[in-house]
């Protein structure tokens, strides 16, 4: 065969030539490499960590390795925890000052957190293969951006009986309880033909995002305090508590009921 030429065309290679038969081509099916972009809205599981990278991380034979090893995800993942962490430091100096522009600023940066929790995802299919510590440290920052957070601001705000702060523990705690039993039993989930998870167990951690926003609207309205509305039960006796502080106690539920099953878009 002489004149061979090569050309590349979606998912084949054509091979083009002439012998004394007239030309000759023939179509053969290769792999190629999915194109993906920060904006993808694509959720396929990724490549495991191989042999290499878990190396890496237990051998005595690299130096620094915590910091050398993390990949561009994983800094992200930790923006989402840093801006949970800022958030209840906003919450703290709003319990300082009492000015309201401090707890503007909480809520900003959990809805900011969201932001780093979608996008490490993103950034991980550039690379086309999953950390070795991202779904641990994305539960991590999860914790914090989206149940402790969130706590923090309902404290601030007013929500400060001794019930109140029982029903926001236990908010907490499920989150810790949700986020455990996602690491265990991802794996064990049905899965569609791209190997996804067809739905969650539980409201996922995010939904909490609901709560940040109807808090941050009582801020807007000053309805913080002695003003939170449907006011308080018992005030002034044992277990007094604000009803609203049933929103928290609901949601825990729902993030670690095993018979809601939320469908995944």
């Amino acid at each position: 065969m002489s004149n061979l030429t090569k050309r590349k065309m979606n998912k084949f290679v054509i091979e083009e030539g002439e012998n004394n038969d007239g030309l000759h081509v023939d179509i053969t099916p290769v792999l190629s490499r999915k194109a993906s972009s920060i904006f993808s809205i694509d959720t396929t599981p990724l490549a495991p960590p191989n042999e290499s990278d878990i190396a890496k991380f237990t051998s005595d034979d690299y130096h620094f390795s915590m910091i050398r090893n993390l990949h561009m995800a994983d800094f992200i993942t930790m923006l989402n925890g840093f801006s949970g962490f800022y958030s209840i430091v906003s919450c703290l100096r709003f319990t300082l000052t009492s000015k309201p522009h401090y707890m503007q600023r909480a809520y900003f940066f959990i809805f900011l957190g969201m932001c780093f929790d979608f996008l490490d995802g993103r950034v991980a299919r550039l690379r086309n293969r999953s950390s070795l510590m991202g779904q641990e440290l994305d539960s991590l920052a999860d914790l914090i951006s989206f149940g402790v957070a969130p706590a923090a601001t309902a404290f601030a705000i007013g929500f400060q009986t001794t019930l109140d702060v029982f029903v926001l523990s236990f908010f907490v705690l499920c989150g810790i309880a949700r986020l455990a039993r996602f690491n265990v039993t991802v794996s064990y989930l049905p899965k569609d033909k791209t190997g996804k998870s067809k739905y969650f167990e539980g409201f996922p951690m995010p939904t909490t995002l609901l709560l940040v926003f109807f808090m941050a609207i009582l801020v807007s309205k000053d309805y913080v305090f002695d003003k939170i509305p449907l006011g308080i039960v018992r005030e002034g006796k044992y277990f007094e508590f604000h009803p609203l502080i049933l929103l928290f106690f609901v949601h825990g539920c729902g993030m670690i009921s095993k018979s809601l099953k939320i469908p995944k878009l």
